[in-house]
């Protein structure tokens, strides 16, 4: 099992066969889609991707194998996770708390994510697979 932030999710959305290089059971917290329809929606803004390939991207981040995680006690650990690395807010918080709760790791592109988390040791990234 992965957890995987919306960093990945983009990434993978943007190509046909993007998920098939990860782990067959994936898992996001609630608010990846949303970051990631964010993220894409500015690229769009910014004219850094047309309308048709963003229109792609979306639905295929929609249809993704990715399963929606909540465990009750998912806000209370990102709270923890936010306050143990000194983190004014809880977002980036909510995969490393999944990750934590669910015992596995938590792949991501953010490079100031990974660096901010090296010392927990199940945070990776795509290429560590």
């Amino acid at each position: 099992m992965l957890v995987v932030d919306a960093t990945v999710a983009l990434a993978a959305s943007g190509a046909d066969d993007g998920f098939d290089v990860l782990d067959d059971d994936l898992i996001a917290p609630p608010l990846m889609w949303s970051e990631a329809r964010s993220v894409l929606h500015e690229m769009t803004w910014r004219g850094e991707v047309s309308l048709e390939d963003a229109a792609t991207t979306r639905r295929r981040l929609e249809q993704c194998r990715v399963r929606r995680r909540s465990p009750g006690q998912l806000g209370e650990e990102a709270w923890r996770v936010a306050d143990d690395l000194g983190w004014a807010n809880t977002y980036g918080a909510e995969y490393v708390a999944l990750a934590r709760l669910s015992h596995c790791r938590l792949v991501t592109l953010d490079a100031r994510l990974r660096r901010a988390t090296a010392r927990l040791g199940f945070v990776i990234g795509p290429t560590e697979l």
